[in-house]
C-alpha cells in the first residue's frame, strides 16, 4: 500500500526537479527526500524519474501517477483548510508567511493586543524570502510586496511600504556625495524595485556590503558602513537619515492574500484584519532629516 507521505514528497521532487529545491520547500534535508522517493518507486515497481546530474525528470509513469497525486494532495489541502472554516472558538493554529522586516518591526510589537482579543487564535510566523505556495498550504495567510497572480487567492491591499536611501547623521556629516558607498541585497533580489533604484543610484561607486538581511542592512548603516535603502519604519528604529527629497523614494504596495476556500473562516478573516492593520501603520513613516 502507497504511503501518503511519500506521494507528498514525490509532487515536491516532481514539482521542483532538483532534491535541494524539494527539500526547501518541505523543510527537510535532501537525503530525506531521496530516501521517500526511492521508497515510492519500490513499492509502486515503477522507475518515476529519469536522473540527470541535479535534475530529475519524469518518466511516461512518472507523469500519470503525478497527476493522480496532485489530485490527491489538492484535495488534502482543501479538507485541512474546511477544519479551520470549522474551528469556531476551539484553539486554531494560522499559519502566517511574511517579510522578515515587516514580521519584526510592524507585527509582533502588536501581537499582545491581537492575543488578547483572540485568545483562542495562536500564529506560527515564518518569514522567508520567498513566495510560498497558498495553493499548497506551506502556509494559510501570507503578506506579499507583489500582487499574487493565482485565480484561487482572496487579495486585500493593505497598504505601501516606502523604501528611501539612509544613512547614519555622522556618517552623511563626515562625507561628500561623492565619495558615499552602498549596502545592496544580494543578487537573488536584483529584480526587486528597490535593488534597481540602488544600483542606479551606486552608478561607478561601490557596493560594500551585499546581504539579504534587511536588520544587518539597518544596523551596518547606523554603524556608518555605507548607505542603504531601507524602509522608512525600519530606519526609524535604527536612527538613521533619509538623503533626497520628497519625491526620492520607492513605494511597494502590501497585499494579504489566502486561499479562496478560507473566505469565510473567522479566525482567518480576524488574523488577516490584523496584518492588514500592522502593515497599514507601518506606511509613510520618514524620520525627520
Amino acid at each position: 500500500m502507497l504511503d501518503w507521505d511519500d506521494l507528498r514528497y514525490f509532487v515536491a521532487l516532481a514539482d521542483h526537479r532538483s532534491l535541494s529545491a524539494a527539500a526547501r520547500t518541505l523543510k527537510v534535508d535532501h537525503a530525506t527526500v531521496a530516501r521517500r522517493v526511492a521508497a515510492l518507486e519500490e513499492k509502486s515497481g515503477l522507475r518515476l524519474f529519469d536522473r540527470r546530474a541535479r535534475r530529475y525528470l519524469l518518466t511516461g509513469q512518472g507523469l500519470r501517477i503525478a497527476e493522480h497525486a496532485r489530485r490527491m494532495e489538492a484535495e488534502v489541502f482543501a479538507l485541512e483548510r474546511g477544519l479551520i472554516e470549522a474551528a469556531g472558538e476551539t484553539p486554531v493554529e494560522i499559519s502566517v508567511s511574511a517579510p522578515p522586516v515587516l514580521a519584526a518591526s510592524l507585527i509582533a510589537p502588536r501581537l499582545p493586543a491581537f492575543y488578547a482579543e483572540h485568545a483562542h487564535i495562536r500564529l506560527h510566523i515564518g518569514t522567508e524570502a520567498r513566495n510560498v505556495s497558498l495553493t499548497r498550504r506551506e502556509a494559510d495567510i501570507a503578506v506579499r510586496l507583489s500582487r499574487p497572480s493565482d485565480p484561487q487567492l482572496v487579495i486585500r491591499k493593505a497598504g505601501q511600504v516606502c523604501y528611501r536611501l539612509y544613512g547614519s547623521p555622522a556618517y552623511l556629516r563626515s562625507r561628500e556625495p561623492a565619495d558615499y558607498v552602498f549596502i545592496a541585497f544580494d543578487e537573488l533580489l536584483d529584480d526587486t524595485p528597490q535593488q534597481a533604484w540602488l544600483k542606479q543610484m551606486a552608478a561607478e561607486r561601490a557596493i560594500v556590503l551585499r546581504t539579504n538581511d534587511l536588520g544587518l542592512q539597518c544596523a551596518a548603516a547606523a554603524a556608518g558602513a555605507g548607505l542603504a535603502v531601507l524602509p522608512d519604519f525600519a530606519a526609524a528604529a535604527a536612527g538613521l537619515q533619509a538623503i533626497g527629497g520628497e519625491t526620492d523614494e520607492v513605494r511597494r504596495d502590501a497585499y494579504i492574500t489566502y486561499h479562496e476556500d478560507l473566505r469565510g473562516s473567522t479566525p482567518i478573516a480576524a488574523t488577516a484584519s490584523f496584518l492588514a492593520e500592522c502593515v497599514g501603520t507601518g506606511s509613510g513613516r520618514r524620520p525627520a532629516e
